[in-house]
């Protein structure tokens, strides 16, 4: 599973280096969703990035106890 994390934030930053994107570090943190999934700790551009129990986007309001 540590690889296919990796694999995937990798390509995430590959195609915002491609389409000129840029995450802001700051706002993005990770949501550990359902009760076995292990939290790991994961980076963006070579920062770490914060976990949170909760996300609110386009008005919904989601946790981590969503499965």
């Amino acid at each position: 599973m540590l690889e296919g994390r990796d694999a995937l934030l990798d390509r995430l930053q590959r195609w915002a280096r491609a389409n000129l994107v840029k995450f802001n570090k700051a706002t993005c943190k990770v949501l550990h969703m359902g009760p076995d999934n292990p939290t790991h700790k994961y980076r963006l551009c070579r920062e770490w990035t914060e976990s949170s129990p909760e996300e609110k986007d386009l008005g919904v309001l989601v946790d981590e106890n969503q499965t």
